[in-house]
């Protein structure tokens, strides 16, 4: 089966190209919206000297530089949208865990349209209580940094607040305005730009450490050679299916009758995708954001303790980071494909899987397949993305583009490109369609 790239490469031309009015526009938008993102992570925040801030953080960032990488270096920076999109994440998470448990919510996800609309109001409301509590934990971290805050006290308190809150609505917004007249889905792509951006810098810092000699010439080929078998090796996996076989006997429709056909039942090994580690990421980083701000203002000791046992590369947070990858890889499965309806939709139709009984037996059989797969699924994100941490482990240096940052950049990447070819697809389609409804008005 060909690749949504190869397909694309089949498809473009400047002719269709310059057909496709519709895609231009999203382009165009997509590009427009994620420029102003970018302009946005150089604003800096009023009443700090950036200067002293990057010093501070220069100096020890700790668990802040994955927040960096996935803010697109606003948080070194300490912008506007230093708080970045994770805590639309982070309410998108606890909403569906609470409509999985909490039986109001979960008849709003069956009520169709109406009901999506109204998780998503419950979800901006979240994300407004998420970013006041961490904009107010930054505040407050920042307040007790010295020569960092101009005039510290209420009216920074306040002013910072309102910003970074703001700003994190701004980039929901813009975000939903992405999905909806752009191309791709718009939290993926603000956080796939982030993580582009830092990449050339991630790059030099890594050749400027050879050079100084920190780091030998083969550890940083190893590890362009990792990444790019990484790269690799999350392309195979995201196209990977186990296809079942559906087969549809012969029917009669009237005076016609149409012979038996069959076709597949395409199960991606990777149901849940990108949302598995970037969920998780958020979850472990909500902790250890709350002890590192409260240990650098002095408000308690003991959160040291959680900063040292959650860092980069510990075992506790290697294994809580398995953990959560896999539980979101099976919990995020379950929301998105259901083996019951999928049974009662081929029963509808008169489709059956070959040896096994149409309804119940159908579903029991996709379900079980679904959970084989999604274990080998599972099992290769957490690889993907332990696979830096234990490099970090092996040879003590600092690696902040690892493999969440891989992952999420194929993956969006992929996603993007798959929908771009839909659109040119679509395009020659409706001309074909023209073309053929211009022949049958001449031969009348």
């Amino acid at each position: 089966m060909a690749s949504a790239a190869e397909q694309l490469a089949a498809n473009v031309s400047l002719a269709s190209f310059s057909k496709a009015k519709d895609l231009q526009k999203r382009l165009l938008f997509t590009l427009g919206a994620l420029i102003v993102y970018r302009l946005g992570t150089y604003v800096p925040l009023p009443g700090i000297d950036p200067a002293a801030f990057a010093a501070q953080f220069n100096r020890g960032s700790g668990v802040l530089d994955l927040f960096n990488m996935f803010s697109g270096g606003a948080v070194q920076r300490m912008a506007i949208f230093a708080l970045g999109i994770l805590p639309y994440i982070s309410a998108s998470i606890i909403v569906q865990l609470l409509s999985s448990v909490v039986p109001s919510l979960e008849s709003l996800k069956k009520e169709g349209e109406a009901g999506r609309k109204a998780i998503n109001q419950y979800t901006r409301y979240l994300t407004v209580a998420l970013a006041v509590f961490q904009s107010f934990g930054t505040a407050y971290a920042l307040t007790g940094q010295a020569g960092v805050v101009a005039i510290p006290g209420p009216l920074f308190m306040v002013s910072t607040v309102v910003t970074l809150t703001g700003g994190t609505l701004f980039l929901m917004w813009l975000g939903e305005q992405i999905t909806a007249r752009g191309i791709g889905n718009g939290s993926s792509m603000i956080i796939f730009t982030g993580i582009v951006a830092n990449f050339p810098v991630t790059i030099a810092n890594t050749l400027a450490l050879g050079r100084q000699g920190q780091l030998s010439t083969g550890l940083i080929l190893l590890v362009f050679v990792v990444g790019l078998a990484a790269i690799a090796f999350i392309v195979f996996m995201e196209r990977a299916q186990r296809r079942l076989l559906v087969t549809y006997p012969k029917r009669q429709t009237g005076n016609r009758v149409y012979e038996g056909q069959s076709s597949f039942l395409p199960l991606k090994l990777n149901t849940s995708g990108v949302i598995p580690p970037i969920f998780a990421s958020s979850l472990l980083l909500l902790p250890t954001t709350v002890a590192s701000f409260s240990q650098a203002a002095g408000a308690n000791p003991y959160f040291s303790l959680v900063t040292t046992y959650l860092g980069h590369g510990r075992p506790l947070y290697m294994l809580l980071y398995v953990g959560l990858i896999v539980f979101f890889a099976f919990f995020y499965t379950a929301m998105v494909f259901s083996p019951v309806d999928t049974a009662d939709n081929l029963k509808k139709y008169g489709g059956f899987i070959p040896g096994i009984r149409p309804g119940e037996r159908t579903a029991e059989f996709i379900d079980r397949i679904l959970t084989r797969i999604t274990v080998i699924g599972a099992a290769y994100l957490a690889l993907v993305c332990l696979l830096p941490e234990m490099l970090v482990s092996a040879t003590g240096m600092s690696i902040t583009f690892g493999g969440t940052s891989i992952l999420i950049i194929v993956s969006v990447t992929m996603d993007t490109v798959a929908q771009i070819t839909g659109y040119l697809q679509a395009q020659q389609y409706e001309g074909l369609l023209k073309k053929a409804r211009l022949r049958g008005g001449k031969r009348k």
